[in-house]
């Protein structure tokens, strides 16, 4: 599969699938080594509660191969550096041992505008869903920001910003099936509902692209398979508007007759074209 070309280097480099943030840091910007004495974290960050396993985890990977992402800092009173972003690796440092760190100084006044940037850049109407999400995920890694926050600054519904974001977990075929416009954001989500499946998440997949398949028909396949319908001909039957019933129910009533499956059970819709003939099922449904 050809890699897009919407996003320079390709989904796969921007978008690894477990998400690296350091993608978001310019790779042209000047990294200075900076000592974590001289460092103090932001009083306004949202996160208060850092995993202890999880800091000793990446206080040995640090230990091991350094650190791979520089943190944002912005300067202080006294000569010390406002921590803005990185505070994970900022105690995972000190933690291995570290007496500096190589960190990307930022004015307050630089920073004001790459927010504002950003902000604007999810604003487009042109940006693709994986753009927002890379913008939006760029302004929560290295802004602090809470994903609420920055629904509000959005004025959109946090739900909103969080199925965005969620689009960076998709694998990456999905990725580049969305980003080249094979599959819709509602395609996405269906794959999504699957996290955690590979195996399953390339076949409702490849029955998309392949086979054409509506959302809704995507949808249906995932409701099959959390219902654990593995045998294909019933996932099949499963996913049909018509069945032979249906079709037998239609024969009588002189009308289409089609089954819409929701998450637990669904409905019988009777299709109509004119009052009259709404009138006629009536009756006839009377008489069942």
């Amino acid at each position: 599969m050809s890699k897009p070309s919407g996003l320079g280097r390709g989904l796969d480099s921007l978008i690894p699938n477990n998400f690296d943030s350091s993608l978001l840091v310019d790779k042209s910007e000047r990294v200075q080594n900076l000592f974590i004495k001289d460092i103090n974290p932001n009083p306004e960050q949202p996160r208060r509660h850092f995993d202890t396993q999880a800091l000793e985890e990446l206080s040995r990977s640090i230990q091991r191969f350094g650190i791979l992402q520089p943190l944002i800092v912005t300067p202080g009173k006294d000569g010390n550096y406002l921590l803005v972003a990185g505070e994970r690796r900022w105690r995972a440092s000190q933690i291995a041992g570290l007496t500096k760190v190589p960190a990307i100084v930022r004015e307050e006044k630089e920073l004001e505008q790459l927010e504002i940037s950003l902000i604007e850049n999810v604003q487009r109407v042109d940006l693709s869903p994986l753009e927002q999400a890379i913008s939006i995920e760029r302004l929560h890694q290295q802004f602090n920001m809470s994903y609420n926050d920055i629904a509000v600054r959005l004025g959109k519904a946090a739900t909103t910003i969080n199925n965005i974001v969620r689009l960076l977990q998709l694998p990456e075929e999905a990725r580049v099936a969305l980003q080249d416009g094979k599959i819709t954001e509602g395609h996405a989500r269906a794959v999504l509902a699957l996290k955690g499946q590979s195996t399953k998440q390339r076949a409702l997949l490849d029955n998309i692209i392949k086979e054409g398949w509506s959302v809704r028909q995507a949808e249906q396949f995932v409701q099959t398979q959390k219902r654990g319908i593995v045998d294909t001909a019933v996932v099949k039957k499963q996913m049909a508007a018509e069945t032979e019933e249906t079709k037998s129910v239609a024969k009588r009533l002189k009308t289409r007759v089609t089954i819409k499956r929701t998450a637990k059970g669904g409905k019988i819709e009777l299709h109509f074209k004119s009052d009259e003939e709404l009138e006629r099922l009536i009756d006839e449904l009377g008489k069942l």
